[in-house]
Order: structure tokens, then sequence, then C-alpha cells
């Protein structure tokens, strides 16, 4: 049973990757003191994965978002066992980390049909509760929604990251010539002549400060947790949020985003990188492009110069820097097959640990 109260949704234009619900087990049903029968118990109410489901589905399906399950039977003559209440099921995206109201993680759905209960139904009436029923858990949660992909684009705004996306992809998203042209997360697919697909997610430009949630980092940096290798979108040419903010050198890019990834979350780090230097078809963009590979070859050269507040612990080590144009479609072919050629190099270090696994607990076994 579904009742129908308040919510909180937040969202970026129609894409919605957060929601707050409240939940109720149902009431126990009553018990029957003269014959010692006992009422059911009240439902549970499960939040479910569903492959094709989106929050916005969920909004408008269930547009005041308040899951209450079904009460347990009263314990009868004709069935002293009262049946228990229906379940509530809450159907949401692959991809759900659900968290209390003090940000407690409750768990996290990351296949199709995983499911997790979230509100515990109420005992029965019994002996021991004088035979009168329990209320249902009451629990408000959050559903944070974390885009998964294969790659994730990581980049400054207007570095070109949507039109990479469109190239690559039979993507559409929207494309301009200023800064914060995506406002939500996009997705699209490499196809690839053996029928190979890569999921990519193009997610809306980080700026300085990310970390600390400026420019609503915080909502896209999650979004890079549930990709498998990140591709760096840098525009050869720098870049400078604003006429009152610092022009940054691709150079000074990389190394402020590889920062912003740092403080967010460290093991962002260990994903496998990519980079792709965007926008060689300006003037000028080899002899920039010669520079940049001669301080991404000889960091220490280089990285006196930089505050030490802007410098990262850890440097990312790419394992592939190919230059494109977006525009022209040059070095697009390039970065599809290295893309396709690093995620296959890990499935096959995944494929030879899982072997290995297996192995040693065949041997454990038989020890």
């Amino acid at each position: 049973m579904v009742r129908c109260g308040c919510a909180w949704w937040r969202q970026y234009g129609n894409f919605i990757d957060n929601v707050r619900l409240f939940t109720k087990g149902g009431s126990g049903g009553m018990g029957y003191p003269r014959l010692g029968g006992e009422g059911g118990r009240g439902g549970d109410v499960w939040v479910v994965a569903h492959k094709n489901m989106t929050l916005k589905q969920l909004k408008n399906k269930y547009p005041q978002k308040r899951f209450v399950a079904g009460v347990g039977a009263n314990s009868r003559v004709s069935a002293l066992k009262g049946s228990k209440g229906k379940d509530c099921e809450i159907p949401v995206p692959v991809g759900i980390s659900i968290t209390d109201e003090n940000g407690k993680v409750i768990g996290e759905l990351n296949k199709e049909e995983d499911r997790i209960l979230v509100a515990k139904g109420g005992l029965g009436g019994k002996l021991h509760t004088n035979f009168l029923p329990l209320k249902g858990q009451k629990q408000v949660i959050h559903l944070d929604l974390k885009v998964i992909a294969d790659v994730g684009l990581v980049g400054f705004p207007n570095a070109g990251k949507s039109s990479l996306l469109s190239r690559v992809s039979h993507a559409k998203p929207v494309i301009a010539d200023y800064a914060f042209t995506t406002l939500r997360p996009e997705l699209g697919k490499i196809m690839y002549s053996d029928f190979k697909q890569i999921s990519v997610a193009d997610l809306p430009g980080l700026i300085e400060g990310a970390h600390m949630n400026k420019g609503m980092g915080h909502k896209f940096l999650k979004h890079l947790e549930r990709t498998r290798q990140l591709l760096f979108v840098v525009d050869i040419s720098g870049f400078q949020l604003s006429s009152v903010t610092p022009y940054r050198t691709a150079f000074e890019t990389i190394i402020l985003l590889t920062k912003e990834l740092e403080l967010y979350k460290e093991e962002l780090q260990t994903k496998p990188a990519l980079l792709a230097v965007n926008k060689m078809d300006l003037p000028d963009a080899q002899v920039k492009l010669d520079e940049l590979m001669k301080q991404l070859q000889h960091p220490a050269d280089f990285l006196h110069l930089f505050e030490k507040s802007m410098l990262p612990e850890k440097a990312v080590k790419f394992q592939h820097i190919i230059p494109i144009s977006a525009v022209t479609g040059e070095g697009i072919e390039e970065l599809k097959s290295c893309v396709r050629k690093s995620l296959d190099e890990q499935d096959s270090k995944d494929n030879d640990a899982y072997h290995r696994k297996q192995l040693l607990n065949l041997q454990i076994s038989s020890a």
C-alpha cells in the first residue's frame, strides 16, 4: 500500500539524482487472547533496483513519496495465526545509495533485483505483547543516484566534453561556446565494429573548489565513483572561468583537476586514467601541445612554480595521452581505440585476480 505525503527532490533540468522519502512498516495485527491466537506481522518496506527505472519515473508515479506497508491480519477463530501484511516495494534505478537522515549508509543497489529492507513491519499481537500489535518502523531515507558508466569524463567547463561525447556516441548533449552548458550527467555509448559497447558519462564541468561543493561539486564528483575509468578532457589553450578568476594553462588544469579529485576522495586517483587534449584545431595548438608533453614528462621541473595548496599528493599517471579535436574529428578513432584497450586490459586483470582467488579457495578447502 502506498500513501502520499510530502517529499524533497533535487534535480538539474529534467534529471533527478536525489530523493528524500518517508517509509513506514505496517502495524501488526491484533491477537486473540481467549484462544491464544497471534496477529500477523506488519509488512516490510523494501527498496528494489530495476534496470530501466529512473528517479524521475519514481517522482511521476508516486508524486507524494510516502511509502507504508500493509497491516498484519488480526487473529480470528477461523485463522488463529494472522497473515503477514503486504510488503511495499519502492522501485529505483540501479546505482542507488541509501542513507538515513543522519547520513549513515544503509546500503547500495548495484545490480538489477538487488533489494534492501528500509522499514520493518511491527509484530502481531501475541502473549508477550498482551496480544496487542506493535507499530511498524518509521524511517526517512535518502536515495542518492550515482551514474554507472565505464568511462567518466573529467574536465573544467567548456573543455569540449559534450562535443567529445557527441563525437564518440549517439548522445545529443547541449553544446555551446560558454561554460556550464552541461547541467546534468549525460550518458552515451561507444559502439565498436565487433558490437562491443562502452558507456561514457559526461558530467557537468568542475571548478576550483569543487571538493568543497563549489559549483555543486559534490553532486557531480560522486558520479565518478561508479565509473571504471577516468578520461580527462583538457582544452589545449587553457581555461578561465571569468574575467575575475585566474587563467590556467592546460598543465595547470590537469594539476588542479587531480587535486580536486584527491580532496574529494583519494580512491578516485587509483582509477585508470586517460588524457584527451582537445581543440587541436586551434592556432598554435601543436606548439602548446609540445610544451604540455614536456611538462607531463618532467613535472618536477615545473611544479615548483605552483602554490603548495594547488599540488596533489599523488600525480595521476595517464595510460594514454591523445591529442584530439572534437570539432574536426582529429584523433577520435585513436581515442576510441585507447579507451577500448585500457578497459580490455582492466578486464583481463580483474579476470586473472578472480581465478587466482578461486584457485586459492580451492586449495584451502582441499587442505
